[in-house]
């Protein structure tokens, strides 16, 4: 009983120094390293408010939200909120689909693209023209999908479009482009990888910058071609980066791009079986039944789901390649 005693004691001592020695290390941290975090401390105050004091409002999901009692003092309804994405009627096999599938879709096109367009203006030895392509490639990124939005229905309205003016010009039939669902899952990619290429690419460009070039240049010593150089040496140095981004992306494979997807397809019924989101769903119903608890349901849905998948995939990246997960 006695050793007992010793034993929990001397756990308990140990337990205290370690953590003093915690204590005792963040503060020397904080000490060594306080501009740095001066610096940080806006983008801190930022998270804290917009990410983390908003978890309380998730009991919205499991009440009957109503602006008279507020949010705490609403009466709670258990999962009945849920009811409506997931029970008979609801779309939520169908519209989770379309947005799992279409980011899909995103993620794989998006790091080819990106990848492909930072190695081949790496390539480019004449400086004013990689600057130029540079910028012409990233000036679609500032856009708003708004706009983007105008310039697709632009191209592809049945009556007043570009592409039907050239179809029609040289002997074809239009295509009644709004009527035809099965076009917009590739129009939608064409759409992103055009915006969002740009800003991927100066990512990969910057990783590129970095990489120790002397090794590529003791390869070409040895004989080894461009295409080699870039097979062997380039994308091997580019795979934590890409394992990263790729990751950033399916935390939010479950989150459609609602700016996108609403600003080119609209409410254009036809194309809604293949293009609607959820974000886009949970859209059109707020706006038809004023429910924000059901609202809020679906939000919580998504971010459970994103949180599961990216730690799935967060512990398949590790298992393949140790030091390649986000944590």
């Amino acid at each position: 009983m006695k050793g007992d005693v010793l034993k929990m004691e001397g756990q308990l001592v140990k337990n205290s120094k370690q953590v003093k020695k915690k204590k005792n290390f963040i503060i020397k941290e904080l000490n060594d390293n306080k501009l740095l975090y001066l610096m940080a401390l806006p983008g801190i105050i930022a998270i804290f408010v917009f990410n983390y004091i908003p978890f309380s409002y998730i009991v919205i999901a499991f009440k009957n939200y109503n602006f008279q009692d507020g949010i705490f003092g609403s009466p709670w309804v258990g999962f009945d909120n849920f009811r409506f994405f997931f029970g008979a009627g609801g779309k939520a096999l169908q519209v989770t689909f379309n947005t799992v599938y279409l980011n899909l879709l995103f993620i794989l096109f998006d790091l080819i693209t990106q990848v492909g367009m930072a190695i081949l203006i790496n390539e480019v030895k004449n400086k004013y023209f990689k600057s130029i392509s540079q910028s012409i490639l990233f000036f679609p990124y500032f856009l708003s999908w708004v706009i983007v939005g105008e310039i697709v229905y632009s191209l592809f309205a049945s009556d007043i479009g570009v592409i039907n003016g050239i179809l029609t010009s040289i002997g074809f039939h239009s295509v009644p482009w709004y009527k035809l669902p099965e076009y917009w899952r590739p129009i939608l990619v064409l759409t992103h990888i055009w915006k969002i290429t740009g800003y991927g690419t100066i990512i990969y460009l910057a990783t590129i910058a970095g990489f120790d070039f002397s090794i590529f240049e003791a390869a070409t010593v040895d004989g080894a071609s461009r295409i080699q150089c870039i097979r062997y040496l380039t994308l091997p140095m580019l795979k934590d980066t890409m394992v990263v981004l790729v990751l950033f992306s399916i935390g939010r494979i479950f989150f459609g791009d609602f700016g996108m997807v609403y600003a080119i397809v609209r409410d254009t019924g036809p194309l809604l079986q293949n293009t609607e989101v959820i974000d886009t769903y949970v859209f059109r119903a707020l706006r038809q039944t004023g429910n924000f608890s059901m609202a809020t349901a679906i939000g919580l849905y998504q971010s459970i789901m994103g949180f599961i998948v990216i730690i799935i995939f967060n512990k398949l990246a590790k298992k393949f390649n140790d030091g390649s997960g986000l944590f």
